[in-house]
């Protein structure tokens, strides 16, 4: 678990391939009529623009020495029709790979986030959530310009080349020599820098995710923060993390940008040496038009270079996330319905785990060998010290974990026999930290079962007591309620969770510390309203308040791992063993408070 950290990096298990470009060309493969048409569009208005150097020329050297007025307003008519085209190809060009771009990008998110959705537990468990965010959110939106603009851009800066070198031929073939010169300078400065620059990048998007990986947990850790006065000390890690991010920012910048300058220097030098060859050539073949001609399209020759230069860096950028992207894409749920499993038909509620053995990736092994069998309707309760196990052997019933070894049957089925949707629909999870999701509270509840009626909803809120604290809201069900439910009280969100499991109307009920953070006189109401819904499903309840449970149909202590001691509530006592201990000093500390 070490790797839950915001500053821990994270080391790319694939190196880079082709592979994550040809992934990346299977969302835009959808769009290729579109591009083929931006693409066309784009060539149009290259060819429009590229027109205006020949034209100076021919003027030049043909119409002024020829005192030609009307070829020269021909000439000028036809340059700004070129114009007029470029400007109007450009437009739509950035309207339709606008759509494209974002579109692109929208599929990759949903494809991203709904992958998300079904990696396992322990996935989340081993990494800070900042860090996930940053990809879904930051690291696809880094994508945007290369997708909107790099690739047309590239395209039709490569045909740009091609119709100048044309031109600089038919000018003069001489000098056109001469011209490309500067180009292998070029190719070995790029050579000499791609791999720092990846590197960089990749330096930069781990600083990036450490960073927002850092402000995520101190958002969520606020009032613990303010609580315990530790303003101070988060301000300086902040500023030690974002330190990091802003020296990594830096020096990959000052990588990124060794090219552009080394373009401009190269585009100069070379456009002064043809300066000096061409004047010394004026007369043996070389016009004063041609040359001014020539020397233009030099510069368009050398602005397609540099584009296609900023299109390397930031296809070179981009394989920083494109990476980190990929990886979370193919990242394996620990859990997954076995090939060939069935769906489970609608169970009784029988429960049996026969030699289970479980531990977390990267911890010891947590429950050793636990045994018991658990008929339909029957209440477990589970009690023990904390970190005994109980609620791992609960999460193990929906299978959000596999075990080790062993088994676990439901009805007799071994539960990896089974399809997981299947089985966790007839699950009903109460977890200890009540989730309440941004939006109404009647929303809240039907997130049990989304067909659910309002009058089900109430009718399940008024079963566990919840209805007393909703009726008193000035909107009621209606009530808008923040993320995480910040604004009810812990047991108001816990009796909210409440009626949402039971709406879904489970054959199997979980209940871990359900009850912790409710008082003791809505707790009594809550457990009369729970007598007839519990009577027709299995229940599985941990709870530390012992008073809770005295009901149950049988209590399992849980102690490292074992199950040290079975039976009911007075099969227990009588026993006078760990369990008699624990109640007796929970009962002796409520008379003396």
């Amino acid at each position: 678990m070490a790797r839950n950290k915001f500053d821990v990096e994270e080391e790319l298990e694939t190196p880079f391939s082709i592979t994550h470009l040809k992934r990346l060309f299977v969302y835009i493969k959808p769009y290729k009529k579109k591009i083929v048409l931006t693409v066309f569009i784009m060539l149009i208005a290259s060819g429009a623009n590229l027109i205006g150097p020949y034209l100076i020329k021919q003027a030049i050297d043909e119409e002024i020495p020829g005192k030609d007025i009307p070829g020269l307003i021909l000439l000028s008519g036809i340059y700004l029709c070129a114009l007029i085209i470029t400007g109007i190809c450009m437009k739509y060009r950035i309207r339709i790979m606008s759509q494209i771009g974002q579109s692109i990008i929208q599929n990759i998110r949903k494809d991203l986030f709904t992958h998300l959705q079904s990696l396992s537990f322990s996935f989340y468990d081993s990494r800070p959530h900042g860090k996930i965010l940053v990809r879904v959110v930051n690291y696809v939106n880094s994508l945007s310009d290369l997708l909107s603009n790099g690739l047309i851009n590239l395209i039709t800066d490569m045909f740009s080349l091609a119709v100048i070198i044309g031109f600089m031929l038919v000018i003069d073939v001489k000098l056109t020599l001469l011209a490309m010169l500067g180009f292998p300078v070029l190719a070995g400065i790029i050579f000499l820098i791609k791999n720092a620059q990846r590197k960089a990048w990749q330096d930069l998007s781990n600083k990036q995710s450490n960073m927002n990986a850092y402000i995520h947990e101190s958002i969520n850790g606020i009032k613990v923060t303010q609580a315990f006065t530790r303003e101070r000390e988060n301000k300086r890690i902040f500023q030690e993390v974002s330190g990091e991010y802003r020296r990594s920012w830096m020096k990959a910048v000052y990588i990124q940008f060794l090219l552009w300058p080394s373009i401009e220097n190269i585009s100069v030098l070379t456009v002064s040496f043809i300066y000096v060859m061409g004047i010394s050539m004026i007369g043996d073949g070389v016009t004063v038009g041609s040359l001014i001609a020539f020397i233009g399209y030099i510069w368009m020759f050398w602005t397609p270079l540099a584009n296609i230069g900023n299109f390397y860096n930031a296809i070179i950028n981009a394989m920083a996330y494109l990476e980190r992207i990929f990886e979370m894409m193919d990242e394996k749920p620990a859990v997954t319905s076995d090939p060939g499993s069935k769906d489970l038909s609608v169970i009784k509620g029988k429960v049996e785990f026969d030699d289970v053995l479980f531990g977390y990736e990267g911890e010891g092994r947590i429950l050793k060998g636990i045994n018991f069998k658990v008929n339909p309707g029957d209440t477990i309760a589970l009690v023990g010290a904390t970190g005994s196990g109980k609620t791992t052997i609960v999460s193990l019933i929906s299978r959000f974990y596999d075990i080790d070894s062993g088994t676990i049957k439901i009805d007799d089925v071994d539960i990896k026999n089974v399809t997981i949707p299947s089985l966790r629909k007839q699950m009903g999870v109460m977890l200890q930290d009540p989730f309440i999701f941004s939006g109404t509270i009647m929303d809240n509840i039907r997130y049990g079962r989304l067909d659910a009626t309002d009058a089900e909803v109430m009718e399940a809120a008024k079963a566990v007591q919840a209805d007393l604290f909703i009726s008193e809201l000035k909107d009621g069900y209606q009530t808008e309620v923040n993320e995480r439910g910040t604004r009810l009280s812990t047991g108001q969100r816990q009796l909210i969770s409440f009626a949402r499991a039971l709406l879904a109307d489970p054959k199997i009920l979980i209940l871990d510390e359900a009850t912790s953070s409710i008082d003791t006189e809505t707790e009594l109401a809550l457990q009369k309203g729970l007598e007839t819904l519990l009577s027709d499903r299995t229940s599985f309840i941990i709870a530390h308040r012992l008073s809770t449970i005295q009901n149950a149909t049988r209590i399992l202590f849980i102690e490292k791992g074992r199950i040290i001691e079975e039976g009911t509530h007075q099969e227990l006592m009588n026993q006078k063993g760990r369990y008699s201990k624990l109640h007796n000093s929970q009962h002796h500390s409520l008379e003396v408070s």
